[in-house]
């Protein structure tokens, strides 16, 4: 493929009139912008946000996690029908079992974007229905954890021996390697733990105030940290398996969640970064690599790059004020994008930044072109903390911004949020705000629904 200029993607791929648009002193970060709203729009099909170039939209996660990442603030109808076409006619989650219910964290957030109460209603009966039929299924009584492989790793060359069965090599599913339905994984049982919290919250909104989700979302939180968390170490193991043995590998998706969930404190945190494995390119899925695969040879879910994972990672790092990780996979994310992949979000690097399918059953899998979650997950480094749009539940957006890491300006345009035609300048850095509405200080920093076509100037300063 020849390598097109930053300018040239920005011709092609701004032909929406709804697209949202970013302008920096950087054109690679502007056109990996541009490239990644585009992969929105051109994997959108009958109103359906699809997975990816070479695949569907069948994913329950995948429909999840690009609706929290930024389509339900840019593109709410898709969002919508997207959730609802991954679920048993609206009445529970549907699909791969072990990792769907991150659906709820996904529903609950897109309330907050849209204040759509009957969305809210029929998916807090959804999630409800499911969450009560996964604890029947998937709760392990023994360790108080859910049971069930790694979030979105359906792929055998995620796990380990005893749970990866050699004798099956040929195999690519987790699920048909004996007792991976019993084993506990990280990620798994975290987004569980948001789930809870996402229901709780959906049921104060409702007026039901249920309390039983909290007390299980604090429950589970204690049970995470007593068998997976190794405090000599100040770090997570990524499963237990079947026979009760924690395997010391550190789970990329895994260690983003438990940032972006707090349930460490934000010294602890950044002392757990601190001694991370890490690439030029970034957190790696699963490291370090298993002893049946090699530099040359690298399993697909073991030490390669996953673009998604690098957005998880950087805003889990953003929440807890690790700024220089924040910035690093920022610039990560835009240069695998629009240098390595030379205009394309792929779904897997190498460690050494190189478009890869993996290996995977002895042989080497098709790298796969614009996938949304990589896509979706660079907006959504933009727009939760560079712009710093917090959603709530009260109907209006609060600004928290850290901008670009030079403190150049930087604007995002094209944000329509519930009448709203928003464009939001951020330049400076520090943590106080200097804001303009349309030219006007004030000393307001939230955003309202039915304000018409405006723009917000924020000025960061250390003092």
């Amino acid at each position: 493929m020849k390598r097109l200029t930053f300018a040239l993607f920005a011709i092609i791929f701004c032909i929406s009139s709804q697209a949202q648009k970013l302008n920096t002193n950087n054109p690679m970060l502007d056109s990996a912008f541009t490239l990644g709203v585009w992969t929105i729009d051109n994997n959108t099909h009958n109103g359906i946000l699809e997975a990816g170039a070479g695949y569907g939209g069948e994913w329950t996660r995948d429909a999840s996690i690009n609706a929290w990442n930024v389509v339900s603030l840019f593109r709410p109808e898709v969002a919508e029908k997207s959730l609802w076409s991954v679920t048993e006619d609206s009445i529970r989650i549907g699909h791969q079992y072990w990792d769907k219910i991150i659906w709820t964290i996904a529903a609950w957030n897109h309330y907050k974007v849209t204040s759509n109460l009957l969305f809210l209603e029929k998916a807090y009966s959804c999630a409800k229905l499911s969450m009560t039929e996964l604890e029947q299924q998937c709760f392990d009584k023994e360790y108080n954890l859910f049971m069930g492989p790694a979030v979105f790793q359906d792929g055998i060359e995620a796990y380990p021996e005893p749970v990866y069965d050699k004798k099956k090599w040929d195999d690519s599913f987790v699920l048909h390697h004996p007792h991976s339905d019993s084993i506990r994984c990280l990620s798994t049982n975290i987004v569980y733990y948001q789930a809870y919290l996402a229901l709780s919250q959906m049921s104060i909104v409702l007026g039901n105030e249920d309390q039983e989700y909290l007390s299980k979302a604090e429950d589970l939180k204690e049970s995470i940290l007593k068998n997976f968390y190794d405090k000599k170490h100040n770090s997570f193991y990524y499963l237990i398996d079947h026979k009760g043995f924690r395997h010391k590998y550190q789970e990329g998706l895994g260690i983003s969640l438990v940032l972006l969930s707090h349930i460490l404190d934000e010294k602890q945190a950044k002392m757990m970064v601190k001694h991370l494995s890490l690439t030029p390119y970034g957190i790696p899925s699963i490291s370090p690599s298993f002893p049946r695969n090699s530099k040359e040879k690298p399993g697909r879910h073991n030490m390669m790059i996953w673009p998604h994972i690098n957005a998880f990672y950087a805003n889990g790092c953003a929440e807890n004020n690790i700024e220089d990780e924040f910035y690093r996979e920022l610039f990560n994310m835009a240069t695998l994008a629009m240098k390595n992949g030379e205009g394309n979000f792929y779904e897997i690097y190498t460690i050494e930044g190189e478009p890869s399918g993996g290996w995977q059953c002895g042989s080497l899998w098709d790298k796969k072109e614009h996938q949304t979650w990589c896509a979706t997950g660079y907006l959504s480094l933009w727009v939760r903390q560079v712009f710093g749009l917090n959603f709530n539940e009260e109907g209006f957006i609060s600004l928290s911004p850290k901008g670009i890491q030079d403190g150049s300006e930087c604007t995002l345009s094209g944000i329509h949020y519930q009448g709203s035609d928003i464009t939001i300048s951020v330049s400076g850095h520090g943590p106080k705000m200097s804001v303009t509405v349309n030219g006007y200080p004030t000393s307001d920093t939230h955003i309202y629904p039915n304000l018409g076509k405006v723009h917000y100037h924020i000025t960061l300063s250390e003092k």
